[in-house]
Formats: C-alpha cells, structure tokens, sequence
C-alpha cells in the first residue's frame, strides 16, 4: 500500500482548500488519537488524510498513537506532531497496567491542557479509548469512530468495547447511516455517522484496455484474498488471456500462495507485494476484485472508481453498497458466494461495452464523497457539538 497521506494525484478539491488556508490562523485545535501512529492499514491512512485536510484549513493538527506498530509504514514529512506514548507494548492486565495507563493518559491530559478552548480529540480506535477515557478531557468535544461496519464489529471483541469505552463520548461515528441506526438500537443514542472522504481522484484514468483485474489490500483473513484466489479458479479457465494482480503484504502471504500453487492458478496470479503508487496500479487494470469478509467504508473501492475502474465485490457491509450502486456503476454479490462474484467478474471481463460504461459512471458517482464536501461536514459537526 501506499504510505498513508501521499497526495499521489491530490484531489483538486484538497489542493484548493490548502492554497486558500496555508496563511490563515490555526482554527482549531483537532487531536487524532488512533492505536498507532504509522501502522499498515485503512484507519492510517485515512487518520494522516484527515490530518492534512484538517492542516490545510487551518486548524492545528497533533496525531497521537499508543504504542509502536509491529510494521511500521513509512509516513514521510507530515506538516503536524505526531506522539507515541510507549516504547514498546504495554503491560499485561493487572496492577502494572493500569498504573501505566494512568501514567500515559496523564501525558494525554498534559497535551490536551495545551490546547485552545472548541478543541476536538478525534478517537480513530476504540482501544486507544481506554487511554482517552482516564485523560482529562474537561472542555474538549470527544469523537469515538468505529471504522468498521456493525456486524464485523459484533462479531469481535471491539463490540462490547465501543458500547463501554464510548458510550458516554459527545458524538460516537459509524460510517454509514444504517450502521448508525444499528448502535443506536444497542443504547447508544450518541450515535451518528461520517463517510470517508475521497482519497484521491487522479487527472488520468485507466484506459481499461489491459486484461487485468486488480486485488489492493492487506494478505489477511479479513480481505478474503483465500475467496478471491477460488473465485478466479472459476474465471480464469473462461478467460486464459487475462490475469489476476494481487496488491499487498502480509501475515497471509505464505499460506494464500500455496493455495494459489494448489488451484493450478501460478500462471495467471501475479504476487504484486506493496505499492507506493495505487494510482499506477490501478490503471494498469481493467476490472477491480473486492473480496473482504468484513469492511467499513473501504478506500480501495472508492480509489478503483476514481480511477474509472469497475467493481466486483462482496456485498459485505453497508459502506459497500452505499459506495457501489449494483448495476450501475459496479457489480455486487453475495458475501461468500465466490460463484456469484466469479459471475460478476465474467459479465465485466467479456464485455468491453459494459466495462467502460461502468468505469465512467463510477468515476462521475464517486465523487459525492469530495473532500471539500467531507471536510465541511467534519466541520459543521464540530460546532454543533461545541454549541
């Protein structure tokens, strides 16, 4: 993946908005407080995305993280702090724990007493609460985010801690709106929501003349990337003059490229590793493969439409179908169903006419979720709840 907050092909919206403030006074002071400050995955590089967009409207930005990532990624220059409390992990329950707690969140509440009155404290993982919660926070508008959808949430640890940790915070974020209506169903009427903001929307788009279908995303149970390998076992023997290239690192790696030997596939699966530079990826394709087991308001969806690819993709959470519009702009399935993916990627890698169409479409579509647009929400619900 690329490092988070690289403003590979910025949308122009973000650009303006930076030129416009780069002089103003800072606006507000915005504290984003995640499990890590550099660790791979979506919550990352949507926390640095935010931080700069924030940055460019003239609020003052501080990143905080609570412990360092097993794998780091490399974030670059960003132009706010970033603060990790521990060295290392902290320790294991008990006595010892929560005397650190206390010890670090008394940092938390030396870096919050810095700040200006209308601060925000953005929580970006509900782990990173428990920190939060024994910090002083007197005066400051508190923001849990859940960035995964409801039921993925349920069917984890996470779900009994976000009806804890953030039960009692001025505003918990769900993604979508019928997620937010589901925590609101668990007692938490704090509940509201916030989409994603666009990640990038590139000047060029795919051309989609090579036969390639593209997979972006993290070798791990989540992506489903074992689904994906058995769905195109599927499609490959209908379609032998086109391949599959499979973005990404990780935990995975070793066991989903045995399964990719095991199915006969080796000679139509490219093994890509990470990539700095998701745009080029993506206009080196011509389909986009989503196969996640569980997502929130994924970013890769929204980055192949941007780049005028069309999707096939699991139909695994709210964010998804809210960001793909079935039949029009990107084919759906059914969550598991490889056969009915491994159909929707046939009908989109036979027909040229029904590729570009779709591409088109989800270029114009996505961009509703503008990062002036986004921005501004992120705004008026910050002086609502300062009110």
């Amino acid at each position: 993946m690329r490092p988070a907050g690289t403003p590979d092909d910025a949308d122009a919206d973000a650009v303006a908005d930076r030129d416009v403030n780069v002089h103003a006074e800072p606006r507000r002071d915005v504290f984003f407080v995640s499990n890590s400050v550099d660790e791979l995955g979506g919550v990352t590089s949507w926390s640095h995305q935010m931080a700069r967009l924030f940055t460019g409207r003239g609020h003052r930005v501080h990143v905080v993280g609570i412990t360092p990532p097993a794998v780091a990624q490399d974030l670059g220059t960003v132009p706010y702090p970033t603060t990790t409390l521990y060295a290392g992990q902290p320790p294991s329950p008990g006595r010892a724990r929560e005397a650190s707690i206390r010890e670090e969140a008394a940092r938390l509440t030396a870096l919050f007493g810095a700040a200006r009155p209308g601060a925000v404290v953005i929580v970006t993982q509900v782990w990173a609460m428990e920190w939060v919660a024994r910090a002083d926070t007197r005066g400051l508008t508190v923001i849990g985010m859940s960035h995964e959808s409801f039921a993925y949430s349920r069917a984890s640890s996470r779900f009994h801690r976000v009806r804890r940790w953030y039960r009692d915070v001025d505003r918990m974020l769900a993604l979508t709106r019928e997620d937010a209506d589901l925590w609101i169903g668990q007692g938490m009427n704090n509940a509201s929501f916030m989409p994603n903001p666009l990640p990038f929307m590139p000047e060029v788009p795919s051309a989609r003349t090579e036969n390639v279908v593209v997979s972006i995303g993290r070798l791990h149970d989540q992506k489903g990337i074992d689904m994906l390998l058995d769905t195109w076992a599927e499609v490959a023997p209908r379609h032998p003059d086109w391949r599959l290239r499979i973005y990404g690192s990780g935990e995975d790696e070793e066991i989903l490229k045995k399964q990719c030997t095991a199915l006969g596939l080796d000679g139509c699966v490219d093994w890509m590793g990470r990539t700095g530079d998701v745009p080029a990826a993506l206009r080196g394709g011509s389909v986009f493969a989503q196969s996640s087991r569980g997502e929130g308001f994924p970013l890769a969806l929204m980055e192949a439409m941007a780049t005028a690819v069309p999707c096939a993709a699991f139909d695994c959470a709210p964010g998804v179908r809210e960001i793909v519009r079935d039949g029009e702009d990107g084919l759906l399935a059914a969550l598991g169903n490889t056969g009915e993916l491994a159909r929707r990627l046939d009908t989109l890698m036979s027909d040229k006419e029904v590729r570009d169409r779709m591409g088109d479409a989800a270029r114009v579509n996505i961009r509703r979720y503008a990062t002036t647009e986004i921005v501004n929400r992120w705004e008026g619900l910050f002086g609502f709840l300062e009110r």
